[in-house]
């Protein structure tokens, strides 16, 4: 019979049973030619809503990694190769929906790691992560605890690292000696704005002015306006969401504010720029680099080629760069330099392979494992991280400080204050 006279069926059929009889008679595994691995990364986050900022534009730069990686043959596991696809759920911000998204990715998607902004959803996910054993990592340490052995904070060590701003600050305008805060009072804002506090207190700088706002809260103008009215030096907008920072830089321009702003984000700058002036936001101090920056192509960063990075994503995403653009695939860094070394896929596996030794490889340089008396849990990488100012209109890393040096200097302070707003980790339990 000629293959004309076939159906496409019955080709395909024939074809397959070919393939099969010369595999079994020359001993090769079956189907070995069309066989290919793939490894799940689990995404949980907000990819919609108010805190999507620091959501979906974290899952745009995984998919910018994960074709890096496939398209340099994959991640090499023993003598297998894995393809790394990225399986995203929108938690909404949301306990509810992350326990959902969880399960899904895990039971369903069958994903070796999930990646989450952490948060407000957290604890709806934690008792079902910690059942399955599940990897999971976390931009927000406070997340951590004894209860979570599973979780880690490879990358961000919010809000510690804001005291590193502050402190420059301080050193290099020591003429500003008062300051006021303001944060929407969730997750984010109070373990945020008891940094705050233990920084300026370090700092020698005294707290004239402290507000948390409701999440809901759309007008900005009166929350500036107290802010203002108690004369500070320094204004703070804390880890405000972006499009609240954007807001209170408005406001405070509006409102003919002339001192220091200091954030621990100030995603969009160039658009707050545009509706404020160069003028207003020179000299402002935040805490995320853009990625081309020279500072992130010297020795000792642990991110490969950052500033084509930073190309690559503002040509495929153009205007949504945002503090977490980055974050989530140096993470994925991390863990496959963890999975290659394991020889395992298996989230256990890749966990032990991540902390062995107590330190890893942080983006910002050599980094240790801690946190045990901060959050009850050695699991959070911390090192060095930038100090960020806007020059001339550009954000630009001044200098990179060590939060274990301030730490071990002031960590009294520190968690004297989490102790107040009650984030300890045994107050959180």
């Amino acid at each position: 019979m000629s293959t004309n006279s076939l159906t496409r069926r019955q080709f395909v059929r024939t074809s397959a049973a070919i393939g099969v009889a010369a595999a079994t008679v020359t001993g090769l595994p079956r189907f070995a030619a069309s066989e290919e691995k793939t490894v799940k990364v689990g995404f949980l986050a907000p990819l919609t809503g108010e805190v999507a900022g620091w959501g979906l534009p974290g899952r745009d730069g995984c998919l910018i990694w994960a074709d890096w990686v496939n398209a340099a043959g994959g991640i090499k596991v023993g003598a297998d190769s894995y393809k790394v696809e990225i399986v995203s759920y929108d938690d909404e911000y949301a306990p509810d929906k992350a326990l959902l998204g969880g399960k899904k990715l895990v039971l369903e998607d069958g994903v070796k790691i999930v990646l989450m902004l952490g948060g407000d959803p957290w604890p709806g996910v934690q008792p079902f992560m910690n059942e399955q054993k599940m990897l999971c990592t976390t931009l927000l340490p406070s997340d951590l605890s004894p209860d979570t052995p599973y979780l880690l904070a490879p990358c961000e060590v919010h809000p510690i690292y804001n005291v590193t701003g502050v402190e420059w600050l301080a050193a290099n305008h020591p003429e500003a000696k008062t300051a006021a805060i303001v944060a929407q009072q969730d997750a984010l804002g109070l373990p945020s704005v008891a940094t705050y506090r233990a920084a300026f207190e370090a700092s020698g700088i005294k707290v004239v002015h402290e507000k948390f706002f409701d999440i809901a809260t759309t007008d900005f103008a009166p929350i500036v306006t107290a802010m203002l009215a108690t004369k500070p030096d320094i204004i703070c907008f804390d880890t405000a969401y972006p499009d609240y920072v954007n807001l209170l830089c408005e406001q405070a321009f509006h409102q003919g504010f002339k001192g220091k702003i200091v954030s621990c984000t100030m995603d969009n700058y160039p658009q707050i720029i545009e509706k404020t002036s160069k003028e207003f936001m020179e000299g402002v101090i935040f805490q995320f680099p853009d990625f081309d920056d020279p500072a992130l192509e010297g020795t000792g960063i642990n991110f490969k080629n950052a500033n084509a990075f930073f190309a690559e994503y503002n040509k495929r995403f153009p205007g949504t760069w945002t503090a977490v653009s980055w974050e989530y695939a140096s993470i994925l860094e991390l863990w496959k330099a963890a999975v290659e070394k394991a020889g395992s896929v298996e989230p256990l596996a890749a966990l032990e392979a991540m902390k062995a030794g107590g330190r890893a490889p942080h983006i910002f340089g050599d980094a240790q494992w801690w946190g045990k008396d901060l959050f009850g849990i050695d699991n959070a990488l911390v090192g060095n991280w930038p100090v960020v100012r806007i020059t001339d209109g550009k954000a630009k890393i001044v200098e990179y400080r060590s939060i274990p040096v301030w730490w071990d200097k002031n960590k009294d302070v520190l968690i004297k204050h989490f102790r107040d707003l009650k984030q300890m980790w045994d107050q959180r339990a």
